[in-house]
């Protein structure tokens, strides 16, 4: 049976034991979650070594094979087109011309371009072929009164079928025995489908032209423009004379319009 000093003394053994315990215990657990934390706030850091670009790819000569070869030559050594000048007017033709007043005098017209095309050689593919469009005035006797060049694609066809118009025969005189005035577009290329015109269809009303009401230059004061109207029809007596003049139309001018329609609506990709 311990004595009251001897308690007291026990009691304060066992009290600083259990502090002792408890301040180790303590300082591990302590040191348990810093080893804990530390782990969580370490991090993995990779560095990504960048790669020097490629170099360039040496350049390979490209070397023209056999056929583009041949192709190249091919297209070097192809020959022009070319299209030879038409024959002049015959006599029965302009004896023709002479008499027709439909339209103009159709004929008259036709055969000047024909006569003035005859005389300017044949015509090559290639940078001097081309268009020009004169308007032309024709005295009573046949005789040039007037030329004036409205546009040219061609200086070298310009200037041939001026030297044409320049040398030309005598012409008969016009059909109605008045000035003949008129526009006419000679064609100095290969490729030209010019021909006999046809007349079947001269005693009819031309066509009213269109022309686009709402058209505007962005100057002058908007106005809207009205077609022109139809042409009315020929009298009894005037078809008559009209009907009397019209020739038989030849095969040769049937073909020629057949090939005027089938260049301006034909598909060069179907061939048809």
């Amino acid at each position: 049976m311990l004595s009251g000093p001897q308690r007291l003394i026990f009691l304060t053994v066992a009290i600083a034991l259990h502090v002792v315990v408890v301040i180790g215990a303590s300082q591990h657990l302590f040191g348990v979650r810093q080893t804990a934390k530390v782990q969580e706030l370490e991090a993995e850091v990779f560095f990504i070594k960048a790669e020097p670009p490629p170099s360039a790819a040496p350049q390979i000569e490209q070397t023209m094979s056999a056929m583009d070869a041949d192709t190249t030559k091919a297209k070097a050594e192809k020959t022009p087109a070319t299209l030879s000048a038409p024959s002049a007017p015959t006599a029965e033709e302009w004896a023709f011309a002479a008499q027709y007043t439909n339209k103009n005098s159709k004929g008259y017209r036709h055969s000047w371009g024909q006569q003035v095309r005859s005389m300017m050689g044949t015509a090559v593919e290639g940078p001097d072929q081309g268009e020009v469009r004169f308007r032309i005035e024709i005295a009573p006797n046949g005789t040039l009164a007037q030329l004036d060049t409205l546009w040219s694609t061609s200086a070298l066809a310009e200037k041939l079928a001026r030297q044409a118009i320049q040398n030309m025969p005598p012409l008969p005189p016009t059909p109605t025995g008045k000035p003949l005035i008129f526009e006419k577009t000679i064609s100095f290329s290969p490729f030209a489908s010019d021909g006999a015109p046809s007349y079947k269809d001269d005693c009819l009303p031309d066509t009213p032209s269109f022309k686009n009401p709402f058209a505007w230059d962005g100057k002058s004061e908007q106005t809207k423009t009205h077609s022109e109207p139809p042409q009315p029809k020929l009298d009894a007596k005037a078809m008559e004379e009209c009907l009397r003049q019209l020739p038989k139309d030849s095969i040769e001018a049937e073909m020629t319009r057949d090939q005027r329609v089938m260049d301006q609506w034909g598909s060069s990709k179907t061939g048809r």
